[in-house]
């Protein structure tokens, strides 16, 4: 079956839209690096658009009816939307979600070290990632420190132009005979991940109490001097200990803010496209929902790729809590009707597809493969192998997404996620498809998937708003 450009569709207002639109996706790229940046970018948006916390509305003792919006947070990692629209919850709802988690690297609860005149902090990797790609790039570091007093402390430093970085170092090339013949996961080991954060000894004076006064080494002298001049850095700027870490979260990242790719501005290259792509698509396809008659809800939780553990994840009760909470403000609950609204709702469920790379073209299906530039994808079953861990979606659900977007003229395709036998992947599908509601997976084709930078093409991540906007607006399969 042929695959339209999407390129070739749009007329100069089409156009215009889609770049007002990608240049707004850009900004919440650089605002939310993490988890938490992600869901304090959301809670502002949707607040601003009407929406009401749902917890305040229940310790208010207020009920909620149709053309009311809320939104819960769980622990500032996770959130989900509803638009309630004007049928019975009991009848289901239509279910946008996504992840705002990503691949990086974690600060371990007692990192800072000294070695060879360098301060460290050790990291931990999170999620799948190719150890290599993240030697030797500008680094930034983002997060929260908690005190024992209950103090939140922010950082965030490396992403303004006077800022510093972090870097992790490799091996010159002059030496590395040796290092390049390893194999690729082990050229870089996991524990050699550790990011550089200071090369000045500190000495002080009997007088001198600050690092940045610059005074000689003429004093009495540390022991480990570099990593004591990182502390005094920490306790003068944050009023931080170094036992702090152990109630942090502080995550490493790519420094540096999403850009436009290629002479013609057609894709976007950024850190945390995966799955921030789709959890910005629906979000605005949420806000652009007028009126419906089917409750709308979008749910952006963490931990997908780690396998959506926790008490953020989409394993957790944090879903099915909220939804009891909301028919409780509504029409009431019931657990007979909570089990009949969850297996009534339809689903995307979505997360990125691998694009076809002509590079690395021997790795993919090149009739069931995504490629930029070609619009939404669909994966009717995703999984590994012998579609391990697929939800594997109803070819009649497949049908009524079918003909939601011929009838609403979005240009979308299908795919797999590479050869069947070189492995796979899956999203957070499976688990909502537990509660028996039709459940399949969407998304964006990304290049780089999982590195550092990843690539979109502008046209699919704007074709895809449109397809979540247009899916929130029907009324299911047996309403259509």
């Amino acid at each position: 079956m042929e695959k339209q450009n999407v390129w070739e569709t749009y007329d100069a207002g089409r156009l215009e839209e889609l770049e007002g639109f990608t240049k707004e996706y850009m900004e919440f790229l650089d605002e939310g690096k993490t988890e938490r940046e992600c869901v304090d970018y959301l809670v502002n948006r949707v607040e601003a658009e009407g929406y009401r916390e749902l917890e305040a509305v229940r310790r208010e003792g207020g009920t909620l009816q149709a053309g009311d919006k809320v939104y819960h947070v769980c622990m500032n990692k996770s959130i989900v939307m509803f638009h309630i629209g004007s049928r019975a919850l009991e009848e289901g709802m239509n279910i946008l979600g996504a992840h705002i988690d990503s691949p990086r690297l974690d600060i371990k609860q007692d990192p800072l070290y000294e070695d060879g005149g360098f301060a460290y902090l050790d990291t931990h990797y999170y999620g799948g990632v190719k150890k290599y790609q993240w030697v030797t790039l500008p680094l930034a570091l983002h997060g929260v420190v908690i005190k024992k007093d209950g103090t939140t402390v922010e950082i965030k430093v490396g992403e303004d132009g006077d800022d510093p970085v972090f870097f992790i170092s490799d091996l010159l090339i002059h030496l590395a005979s040796e290092q390049l013949e390893k194999k690729a996961n082990k050229v870089i080991e996991g524990e050699a991940l550790d990011i550089i954060v200071g090369n000045r000894p500190l000495c002080l004076e009997k007088k001198d109490t600050s690092l940045s006064e610059g005074t000689a080494c003429e004093g009495k002298k540390e022991k480990d001097p570099v990593k004591q001049g990182i502390l005094r850095y920490l306790k003068d700027t944050y009023d931080m200990e170094e036992e702090d870490f152990l109630s942090a979260e502080l995550e490493v990242v790519p420094a540096g803010r999403a850009r436009e790719a290629g002479f013609d501005r057609s894709m976007i290259l950024a850190y945390g496209q995966d799955d921030r792509v789709c959890a910005f698509a629906s979000l605005k396809a949420m806000l652009e929902l007028e009126a419906p008659e089917r409750t709308a809800c979008c749910i952006l939780v963490d931990k997908e790729e780690i396998g959506s553990v926790g008490a953020t994840g989409m394993r957790s009760r944090f879903f099915e809590n909220s939804v009891a909470e909301l028919m409780a403000l509504c029409d009431g609950y019931d657990e007979l009707s909570l089990r009949r609204c969850l297996a009534g709702s339809t689903m995307l469920s979505s997360d990125v597809s691998s694009a076809f790379d002509p590079a690395y073209a021997s790795s993919f299906d090149k009739k069931n493969v995504a490629y930029l530039g070609r619009g939404m994808v669909f994966n009717k079953f995703t999984g590994s192998r012998g579609k391990s861990g697929s939800n594997d979606a109803n070819a009649e659900y497949m049908a009524y997404i079918r003909d939601i977007f011929e009838k609403e003229q979005v240009v979308f395709q299908t795919a797999e996620l590479g050869r069947v036998d070189l492995g796979g992947g899956g999203t957070i599908a499976y688990i909502l498809a537990l509660y028996g509601m039709n459940v399949i997976d969407s998304g964006v084709a990304v290049l780089n998937m999982h590195a550092p930078w990843e690539a979109t093409s502008k046209a699919d991540v704007y074709e895809t708003k449109r397809g979540y906007a247009a899916f929130l607006k029907y009324n299911g399969m047996d309403g259509r």
